[in-house]
């Protein structure tokens, strides 16, 4: 059950859903001794709003971590003088 926070820095309560982004992973879990199949098993994880807006979620190798939010690339119109001189 997701209680906290999962950027280790912040570990806000969670107490509504209202706010902040909840990520669900696929995990490989243990050997089920019934047929020796590897289980697998559903983990949610949550960041709360303030979280949410800078981080996001990843499954890497080593596990499932908190990691900053790939920057989106920002359109910025060229300077009207700069316009000019292009053309």
């Amino acid at each position: 059950m997701v209680s906290n926070c999962a950027n280790p820095n912040c570990g806000k309560p969670l107490h509504y859903l209202r706010e902040g982004r909840i990520f669900v992973f696929d995990v490989a879990g243990g050997i089920d001794g019934s047929n020796g199949k590897r289980t697998r098993r559903l983990e949610h994880f949550w960041l709360c709003g303030a979280c949410a807006q800078t981080m996001v979620m990843r499954q890497s190798a080593e596990g499932i971590q908190a990691v900053m939010r790939p920057q989106a690339r920002i359109h910025r119109p060229m300077p009207v003088a700069t316009q000019y001189l292009a053309s």
